[in-house]
């Protein structure tokens, strides 16, 4: 079996009601996609996630000019050889971000093949399912105004509550008083029918994620995600020894090498690689070991299509409990409640949660079949 063709697809869809998060707006939702097919007929899918206000036409270039003819007439079983000489041949200029994201895409789809041609699903490859069942949270809490949507937010925790998730994570990083506003507001709405985690995506320094996170003890956080900016792991250790909250990071980290220096400084209690940026499923199998081996439970980060979430699910049922224990914590899938149309269309069985629950798919590979109309009609096939 060898590869023949690469296609690469550009997607962008503009929000008919543009929404934000600390670090900016974002008025489309938008990924590259990357469908791989062998020469015997064989097909896989893969995602490089376009984080927040990401053009996805880096990533798309990246593939097409960077990692297709690397990749091109080889082995698709190779994936351990294949993601290092994807890797390694664009060290000098990659490394982290959407190189690695591009380099995801790919490695997604070779497991792909992989789980196809050999009848069975992505996680039985990863060496078997840790759990059958995964609980979802509920994420969203975009602003449509900015500051000052309290209410709107402790409405929609409401109904998240209604639709059964048990856990939900908040946005946050608009300033401590609207934060702790919205934060009251939820509560005063939702009251003991949801725990919450919180997430600043990186929009404070270590002194305010402090205040804040004294500020809410009493909430008894899940976690509270991406205090401070990504690179600054004394940040993150000040923040995580002045709180008792667990500290989760890891969504903008990437590869081994990535999460090896997140461990290593002690920065986090969750580590979140997101499968669509980290480096694909050959990458996340190395962060497992990294996490294990350092006291670091994983819990990856999942905002991508459809294609992105079917991935991460295989990827979270096989994902080890660092800290085991008979009632162990197990991790979590997050479940993206935004608008976001390559999500519920681009495949024609979107996941959907039962009273916070998903099941793993069982079928081979992915799981997944691609809605082709859906794609002939909103993708644009990239060509160099």
């Amino acid at each position: 079996m060898k590869i023949a063709s690469i296609d690469t697809y550009i997607l962008k869809s503009p929000l008919p009601q543009p929404f934000a998060y600390s670090q900016g707006w974002v008025t489309a939702r938008s990924t590259t996609l990357v469908r791989i097919r062998t020469d015997d007929g064989v097909e896989g899918w893969g995602e490089t996630f376009s984080v927040g206000l990401q053009p996805p036409e880096i990533a798309a270039t990246v593939v097409e000019s960077a990692l297709k003819p690397l990749v091109l007439d080889r082995d698709p079983f190779d994936v351990e050889v294949l993601w290092n000489e994807m890797y390694l041949r664009t060290r000098d200029f990659g490394r982290k971000g959407v190189v690695v994201g591009a380099i995801s895409a790919i490695d997604i789809a070779l497991w792909d093949i992989i789980g196809k041609s050999v009848g069975r699903p992505v996680y039985q490859l990863l060496g078997g399912a840790f759990r059958n069942r995964i609980q979802c949270y509920a994420t969203g809490f975009f602003r449509t105004k900015g500051r000052g949507q309290a209410a709107a937010m402790a409405e929609e925790a409401s109904r998240h509550a209604d639709a059964g998730f048990a856990l939900m994570k908040v946005k946050l990083g608009f300033g401590l008083d609207d934060d702790l506003d919205v934060m009251s507001k939820i509560r005063a709405a939702v009251g003991d029918r949801s725990g919450f985690m919180i997430d600043a995506n990186h929009g404070y320094g270590s002194s305010d994620a402090i205040r804040l996170g004294r500020r809410l003890a009493d909430f008894d956080l899940a976690w509270f995600e991406e205090p401070v900016v990504p690179e600054d792991y004394a940040a993150y250790r000040r923040v995580r020894e002045a709180l008792d909250v667990p500290i989760a990071g890891g969504e903008a980290e990437f590869t081994m090498y990535g999460f090896k220096d997140l461990i290593a400084h002690e920065a986090v209690d969750i580590a979140q690689p997101d499968i669509c940026l980290a480096g694909g499923f050959t990458a996340l199998r190395h962060i497992n070991v990294l996490a294990q081996t350092g006291g670091v439970q994983v819990n990856p980060h999942v905002w991508g299509t459809a294609v992105g979430q079917y991935a991460s699910l295989h990827m979270i049922a096989a994902t080890p409990t660092t800290h085991y224990s008979l009632f162990a914590d197990q991790p979590l899938f997050e479940f993206d409640t935004s608008s976001h149309p390559f999500r519920t269309s681009l495949v024609t069985s979107p996941l959907e949660h039962t009273d916070g629950w998903l099941d793993v798919p069982h079928d081979p590979g992915l799981g997944f079949e691609i809605d082709e109309d859906f794609l002939a009609r909103e993708g644009r096939v990239v060509k160099f």
